[in-house]
């Protein structure tokens, strides 16, 4: 197993009603990715899918992918495309038991959003990390 340094939490950027397969569609025709983009995907059901073995590396945050494990929640904008947490309450909970389970396996892993990497311009995951992380004792 790779060393694990990030566990990092993203948005899909989409419709929460969007799914799994045609994002991996999107990663494959579209950006021409052989791996995809998260390890994990939350449906807005709460449903946990394993997109991607953790063993592999994804295509998560350019630059820190080899040491990273991607956990995205199927949706973060608004119907104008505009950054928004609309994290349903299954989606923070299934968040929660996730990592939980994963800092039990790499417990020196460091719990951060895409967006609070070095040159990432973007809103991703659509809410700040380190806040949701004490606002629930995490």
């Amino acid at each position: 197993m790779r060393a694990i340094k990030y566990l990092v939490l993203h948005c899909t950027a989409t419709p929460q009603t969007t799914t799994i397969e045609s994002i991996k569609d999107y990663w494959k025709r579209v950006l021409g990715w052989k791996n995809p983009g998260y390890h994990f995907m939350i449906k807005a059901n709460g449903e946990i899918v394993n997109t991607f073995p953790i063993e592999n590396i994804a295509n998560g945050v350019a630059g820190y992918n080899t040491p990273s494990i991607h956990i995205a929640y199927i949706g973060g904008v608004d119907a104008k495309n505009n950054p928004l947490d609309n994290r349903t309450d299954a989606q923070k909970a299934s968040q929660i038991k996730l990592l939980k389970e994963l800092k039990l396996k790499f417990p020196t892993a460091i719990i951060t959003g895409h967006r609070d990497f070095p040159k990432v311009n973007k809103a991703c995951p659509s809410f700040d990390v380190k806040t949701w992380l004490k606002q629930i004792n995490f």
